[in-house]
Order: C-alpha cells, then structure tokens, then sequence
C-alpha cells in the first residue's frame, strides 16, 4: 500500500479520518505506524496529500489529513478486453487501475467461457477493491470506469463505431499485420481478444468499426502481458 485511500465515508470531522478496518491493521502490522507518523493518503475520487497519525491503537486510528494535489494524469487510452478468466481478470484489474487507464470495456467472444460471466468478480464490490488495490500500488485516487457488454455483435455494431470514432482505433490480434505504432501518445482506442485471439468473424466485424489491426510479432503473449507490451509501445 503506497497510498492510504479513504473515502467520504471515513471522515469524522473537519481534516480528520478514523480507520477501524484493513488499513489499520496494515498501520499496524506492516507500516509500524505510530502518533506523529506522517503517511501519503488520498481520498478515493479527490485529491491527495498527507496523513497525520494523531491517536492508533489496535481497535482505531485518527488521522489528520491535508489534501492539496491532484492525481496523476490518465492515459488518454479507450481499452477493451475480451472477458478474461476469473484469476486473470483479477490481476488485470489491479494493472489497468496501476497503469493510469480511464475506461475499461469487458466484452464478449466466441472463446469466452460462458462460466465467466458468472464470476463474483463482476459484482460491483469486488471490481472496486481489485481496482483498489491498483490505485494504491500506484498513488492514484480515481478508478477506472468498467463497463461490461455480454453480448459481442450489439457491442461492435451500436457502441463500437463511436468510440472509435474521432481516435487511432487499434485491434490487437496475432497474425501476418502492421507492427502495433510506437510512441503514439494521442487519443486511442485499444482492442485486445480473448487467449487465442479474436475469431475470423470477429475480426472482421472490429476492422469494419473502424479497427486497424496490429501485431506485436510471432510471439503469442499471455492477454496480461500483451497489455502491458502495448501500453508501453504506444505511451
């Protein structure tokens, strides 16, 4: 935890917050925090700043804040992710959240599992603390929007052409295509499929959106990699 993010909800007067949860017995047990220690914090959607430790004990602690920066910059990056399986979804949570991404899109496929959409980790609860825990790794206090579209050809047809439109739209796919741009820092749309990629029809259907089609070399990477590899590539 690099950053101590709290919400409205923790407030317990003018410039004070009380912790009575996790993030006391990471005070605690982790951090060794005591009266007078001074820690980075944020409040979840604000901005960020201090946190003074005034009184800890193993059953409460109050802080005083002092908030007086913004968060860092979002990438100006569109994703959309093929709905990975439950354990991978985790950990790409907690990345994109790292990585600074503003909106996620989960999608359909033909090798999604119909079994994933049923994963407790769609609930909003608990996309909230895998995007948590991202934000903390990476000093952040805004979580990225995460929309999920069940259904693949709706999502391509009625929404697809207007996100891509008035921004580089990339499609992320293995085969014989264009290596993926470097450097590109602008506005971007950023499609990557499922393990296995896209099939022909679905392909077909994200170029006629308006999709370029991109690769990353004969290497196939792990969905969690290859995002990682491209974000770097292209910001």
């Amino acid at each position: 935890m690099n950053l101590l993010l709290f919400s409205a909800a923790d407030r317990v007067g003018e410039g004070y917050i009380a912790l009575d949860d996790h993030r006391l017995q990471h005070l605690l047990h982790v951090l060794g925090a005591g009266v007078g220690d001074t820690l980075r914090a944020g409040e979840l959607d604000g901005a960020m700043g201090s946190a003074v430790v005034r009184e800890i004990s193993p059953r409460r602690a109050l802080l005083q804040i002092e908030l007086n920066q913004a968060p860092p910059p979002k990438l100006p990056l569109e994703l959309v992710l093929a709905l990975p399986r439950p354990k991978m979804l985790r950990r790409m949570l907690r990345t994109v959240a790292e990585l600074g991404v503003p909106r996620l899109h989960l999608v359909n496929s033909y090798r999604v599992e119909k079994s994933y959409w049923g994963s407790p980790l769609l609930q909003p609860h608990a996309l909230h603390q895998c995007l948590r825990q991202g934000l903390e790794q990476a000093r952040d206090t805004v979580a990225p929007q995460v929309r999920c579209h069940r259904l693949f050809k709706p999502f391509v047809e009625d929404e697809l052409p207007a996100l891509a439109g008035g921004r580089r739209a990339l499609l992320a796919h293995p085969g014989d295509y264009p290596a993926c741009p470097r450097g590109v820092c602008g506005d971007t749309l950023l499609i990557i499929g499922p393990e296995g990629g896209f099939i022909p029809y679905e392909v077909d259907k994200l170029a006629a959106a308006g999709c370029t089609v991109v690769s990353l070399g004969p290497r196939i990477l792990r969905v969690e990699n290859a995002l990682t590899s491209i974000l770097g590539r292209l910001f």
